[in-house]
């Protein structure tokens, strides 16, 4: 299956099971990795025939940033689940990195889900 990957992309998020961790926001990198047929797409040269990823990394930064939440694994399943819904691909994986914990690179959450 063809992919569409948006890679590290760069959201501010109020995010943290504390309330102390939640008062300000804190970097996050998202990975979406979208799975679906791009035969169209590379046949027609047509917008209509893919996913427009502009589109997908708007939506991405205002379901992150709308509300706060207290897991990385809610902000990747959210955003797989209004992917899918929306029908911009047939399986989606998305990773979300947070770089809280000291003396490490960054913890993430990865998932994938499918239609």
């Amino acid at each position: 299956m063809d992919k569409i990957v948006i890679k590290d992309l760069e959201v501010d998020a109020r995010i943290g099971v504390t309330e102390t961790e939640r008062a300000q926001p804190q970097r996050l990198l998202i990975t979406v990795e979208m799975e679906r047929d791009l035969t169209e797409a590379g046949r027609r040269d047509a917008e209509a025939s893919t996913t427009r990823y502009d589109i997908v990394v708007d939506m991405i930064r205002k379901m992150v940033t709308e509300r706060p939440r207290k897991l990385v694994e809610s902000v990747a399943h959210e955003i797989a689940e209004t992917i899918l819904a929306r029908k911009m691909a047939h399986a989606v994986t998305v990773e979300v990195k947070k770089f809280s914990i000291p003396r490490s690179q960054y913890i993430s959450v990865q998932i994938r889900r499918t239609q």
